[in-house]
């Protein structure tokens, strides 16, 4: 509300407070630090219900009619609040559903009554959780999970800027703590059984008592009930404890809690011991730092194994990676992007588009990203099982990294650099001629070294060039490199190429590309990345040895186009999901897996390419397609000459130098085994995601081609198509 109020006026309508005057009274209490004002109805606190409603209403009617120029903008935090403020034009309204508050003890009768009367008008509605967003989420068109943010400066102060709070630096002794608000979500036996299995340590609850009789709280001298305080004052209690609780219940009123409390505990540097509650551990449960324990006995040893946490280590780095992806500035802007009243004005025909809530389109698909993976995956569900899909993706393109066209010479280029077919599935390969002819292409590559053009993969050829043998057979060619190679264990790139072809061969073809390729020496890289380039005894200098190698004759872009001309299919480029204001019962999500989750455990390390692109005036440029450039010498990788792969004839000729980089768009996940660990972390994530397919290079974070991302693609529809119901359509 502080972030709203430096644009618009904003009022926050607390509880009526009874008082012993005869008729309701309104308050104005105005907080020139945030720009909110507190209003504060007074009413007669002999008033039954339906007095204190009207009262209430005449007294709102009167604010806007005094304050309000135009139509204002109604929050509810509660749907108690229509008995008073139903009737009210608006320019919009919002239901911040926070909690289910018809499972809280002594909840309102009419509760139920009235949040079906709100959602029904509200324009958008937002929940405080997953959890409860996935419980309401078929209830309303234009709902928004926003879990809780962090003011990660504000409680960061208790990591040592700020002095203990005098009343708890009194109590000596570890000190494991808990501030909220006491009442049925709290397990107080869990609590009494915490201080009564360590005496030697203190247990301090700060916040009210609600709802339940203080005088049923547990009692022991390690436990301190130090009653309620002010948000300002809660990082000097903070800074003293070294353990921080959450002893919740596991009951009707925490099914779908996502208490705020957990990002506010990492930020002041303190590891979190909780009960299971389900948005807990859906977005924290990974963390070292964030430990779960089900009943008494195992909280206990699990408080003992925080309280044996480093100060200051790896597990407060690791939760620091998380929070640093969370902010309140940031839940401000999705918020305030998603409030569109029903009847807004279409946006304009540049701007994505964002739909009037209750009347977003349904999509039994959405599939971001229209690369392979994306498009298969959307032309089987569409023509496979009847399905209406809609395709987006951020660039003003379809066909991602394939994207081909014509460039100002009329020469067709591939504007990500060279995409050459090939592969051994029949599956694959006549799955895709559905929709394009194919041009037959086998690929070779030249590798400059000094003044020489040599095949690569290293083979007789390359051999005899290079040193100036006359290598006859197979035979030779496999002496001479078993000459050379070196015997070691193979864990890394290096030792791949070394083991095989020795050092020497090793120096001049692999490390210095590699080593520009990734940026890290192959020592430092998987096994898997060298692995991929064999090492021939004989004159094969194809690239490639695939039973199935050819080139779509009309360019991938039109094989593209070809695959999503499908009636129930929409194609919508030059859209970034954040933008995609549509409903859909299931998502294909193709971009990289740590961006869907906000980058929640830190970024996953990725290469990205730098393409300059040339017109020569001249018929050829290159004897071949792709020359290689391994020397450290050359800043790019390799030069690819386009005409080879189309079979185009023209007078002129154009090319693309490839500049590897460590920033920009990604392209490669780099394979190495922490990297391989951080991408389970989000694996288990997409995992819990029945509704959300990812697929693709970026998504599963793996090095694939572009045959084993279609067959990966396929491979997906069919385990969907088994648990949905298709139309009566041919496949």
């Amino acid at each position: 509300m502080k972030r709203f109020a430096a644009e618009r006026r904003v009022f926050f309508w607390e509880e009526p407070i009874g008082c012993d005057h005869p008729l309701p009274y309104l308050e104005h209490h105005p907080f020139p630090a945030d720009g909110v004002i507190a209003l504060r109805p007074r009413v007669p606190h002999w008033w039954n219900r339906e007095q204190v409603e009207e009262g209430l209403r005449g007294l709102l009617d009167m604010l806007v009619a005094t304050a309000m120029p135009a139509d204002p903008v109604l929050w509810f935090y509660t749907p108690m609040m229509l008995g008073f403020a139903g009737h009210l034009r608006s320019s919009l309204v919002v239901y911040d559903c926070m909690d289910e508050l018809a499972a809280f003890a002594f909840a309102d009768p009419l509760l139920v009554e009235r949040e079906a009367t709100l959602i029904a008008r509200a324009d958008v509605m937002f929940t405080g959780g997953y959890s409860l967003y996935e419980a309401k989420r078929d209830r309303h068109d234009a709902i928004t999970p926003f879990p809780s943010a962090v003011d990660v400066a504000h409680f960061a102060a208790a990591r040592g800027d700020v002095a203990e709070a005098a009343d708890q630096h009194a109590i000596m002794g570890p000190k494991l703590g808990f501030y909220g608000v006491i009442d049925e979500r709290i397990d107080l036996a869990l609590v009494d059984a915490l201080a009564a299995a360590r005496p030697d340590w203190q247990v301090v609850m700060v916040g009210p008592v609600v709802k339940i009789d203080p005088a049923t709280l547990p009692r022991r001298p390690n436990l301190h009930w130090l009653g309620n305080r002010h948000y300002d004052e809660l990082p000097a209690y903070l800074t003293g404890w070294s353990v921080a609780l959450m002893p919740f219940a596991i009951n009707a009123a925490t099914r779908f809690i996502s208490p705020t409390k957990t990002p506010e505990y990492l930020a002041a540097g303190k590891p979190v011991v909780s009960t299971p509650i389900v948005d807990v551990i859906r977005h924290y449960g990974d963390l070292t730092g964030v430990t779960i324990a089900a009943d008494a006995p195992a909280f206990v040893v699990t408080c003992e194994a925080a309280l044996a946490l480093p100060v200051d280590g790896a597990w407060r780095d690791e939760a620091d990676a998380l929070l640093a992806a969370t902010s309140w500035d940031r839940t401000f802007a999705g918020i305030k992007a998603r409030m569109v009243p029903r009847h807004a004005p279409p946006a304009s025909p540049a701007a994505p588009a964002i739909h009037p809530a209750g009347r977003r389109p349904h999509y039994d698909a959405l599939v971001v990203g229209a690369g392979f993976a994306g498009s298969v995956l959307a032309e089987r569900l569409a023509a496979g099982s009847g399905k209406r899909v809609l395709v987006i993706d951020k660039r003003p393109h379809i066909a991602g990294n394939a994207f081909d066209h014509h460039d100002a010479a009329g020469i067709m280029v591939h504007r990500y650099g060279p995409h050459i077919f090939h592969t051994n599935s029949d599956e694959v390969f006549a799955y895709l001629s559905r929709f394009t002819k194919w041009r037959p292409y086998e690929h070779r590559v030249l590798a400059s070294v000094g003044t020489k053009l040599v095949p690569i993969p290293i083979n007789r050829t390359t051999l005899n060039t290079l040193y100036g043998l006359d290598l006859h057979d197979e035979a030779a060619a496999a002496a001479f490199l078993a000459a050379r190679a070196e015997p070691r264990e193979i864990r890394t790139s290096e030792d791949v190429v070394v083991a095989a072809v020795g050092q020497e061969l090793y120096e001049t073809f692999f490390r210095g590309y590699t080593r520009k390729q990734w940026g890290l020496d192959p020592s430092k890289l998987d096994k898997a990345v060298t692995a991929r380039v064999p090492t021939r005894t004989d004159t094969d200098d194809r690239y490639f040895t695939d039973r199935h190698q050819a080139m779509p004759l009309h360019g991938y872009t039109a094989m593209f186009e070809a695959m999503l001309d499908h009636p129930n299919i929409t194609v919508q480029t030059g859209v970034d999901v954040a933008d995609c204001d549509v409903r859909a019962d299931h998502t294909v999500f193709t971009g990289p897996v740590d961006e869907y989750f906000g980058h929640r455990f830190g970024p996953l390390p990725y290469r990205s390419l730098e393409f300059r692109h040339e017109t020569h005036d001249v018929a050829r440029y290159q004897p071949v397609a792709v020359v290689n450039y391994p020397s450290p010498d050359t800043p790019f990788t390799r030069i690819t000459e386009y005409k080879h792969l189309t079979g185009q004839q023209s007078p002129r000729t154009s090319i693309s130098y490839e500049i590897p980089r460590g920033e920009g768009d990604p392209y490669y996940p780099v394979p190495r085994p922490e990297n391989q660990a951080l991408y389970r972390r989000y694996a288990a994530l997409a995992d819990a995601l029945p509704d959300v397919s990812f697929v693709g290079r970026l998504a599963t974070y793996r090095y694939y081609n572009m045959d084993q991302v279609v067959g990966q693609a396929l491979a997906t529809y069919r385990r969907l198509a088994s648990r949905i119901e298709p139309a009566s359509v041919a496949a």
